[in-house]
């Protein structure tokens, strides 16, 4: 069955890198060696038909301009990569300009998100500084969608940031990479409880596998925080996503989806659509016509 008589299959989180082009700061452990290598097209490519999925959504890996120049043009050039979640200095009193800019280029209808990596931040409360929110103003201004990276240690910040852009478009990563590992979930969910009433914000089921045991992680571990994710955000407010390369640190790509297929309580089929590409589709206006 062609794309066209269904609804497409998204993968709404991965990323490609090459560790000769940019500092990867957060890749400098040991334990991180087998990932520490160039992920491109190429690589992804075979696995995305071998699960079923049609299209994705390309994540920015360092906090660069010019990685995301990168990522338009690899998105331009990707038949598969349906849009980019970019990174641009929100601390920027010229922000919007940088965002202008990016949107003026022939590719510039790629972009289609902006992300920061909140959760590598010394303070908590780092979404609130006011030149952070400035920089927020200008990303929903632009029309774009806000990526939350953040572990449950910033999730305060992130909901009194939710609710200061009730219009903006906003979706936790990782479900915000509770340690699955130690089966931490009440504080994580009495957590994420309070964004049950905010429609705008969105939750990916993806990164989890990683927040388990590498070893020795079986679908029945995700389990409690996807059913959980579920109740809280609803069919209509949840994606999938492979955090592929960063996935190989404890399972290959197929493993990911089938975990989360798994995982998942009994859904309508409409609403399993709806998280594996139909929610991704609308939240980021992906065009995949």
């Amino acid at each position: 069955m062609s794309a066209s008589t269904r609804t497409p299959v998204v993968d709404a989180h991965h990323h490609f890198w090459t560790p000769s082009r940019h500092d990867y700061y957060w890749m400098s452990s040991a334990e991180l060696d087998p990932i520490r290598r160039s992920f491109a097209p190429a690589d992804l490519r075979p696995l995305l038909i071998a699960a079923g999925v049609d299209y994705t959504v390309l994540m920015q890996t360092v906090p660069s301009v010019q990685e995301t120049r990168e990522f338009m043009s690899t998105a331009e050039a990707t038949d598969f990569v349906a849009g980019v979640v970019g990174w641009v200095d929100l601390t920027d009193p010229a922000v919007g300009d940088t965002l202008a800019e990016l949107q003026s280029q022939p590719n510039g209808q790629t972009l289609v998100g902006i992300r920061h990596q909140v959760h590598d931040e010394n303070e908590a409360e780092w979404l609130l500084r006011p030149d952070v929110q400035r920089g927020l103003k200008a990303v929903r201004d632009a029309g774009l969608a806000y990526d939350l990276l953040v572990r449950p240690r910033e999730l305060p910040a992130a909901l009194a940031t939710a609710k200061a852009f009730p219009g903006m478009r906003f979706v936790i990563d990782h479900i915000a990479k509770p340690s699955i590992a130690a089966g931490e979930i009440d504080d994580w969910a009495a957590l994420m409880e309070p964004f049950r009433p905010l429609t705008h914000v969105t939750c990916k089921l993806s990164g989890m596998i990683t927040e388990a045991n590498w070893d020795d992680w079986t679908p029945a571990d995700l389990e409690p925080y996807v059913h959980r994710a579920v109740d809280i955000f609803g069919p209509d407010r949840l994606m999938y996503g492979s955090d592929w390369p960063v996935c190989l640190l404890a399972g290959q790509y197929g493993e990911v989806k089938n975990a989360l297929e798994e995982a998942l309580p009994p859904l309508s089929p409409l609403d399993r659509d709806k998280v594996f590409g139909g929610n991704a589709i609308r939240f980021y206006g992906l065009d995949v016509g």
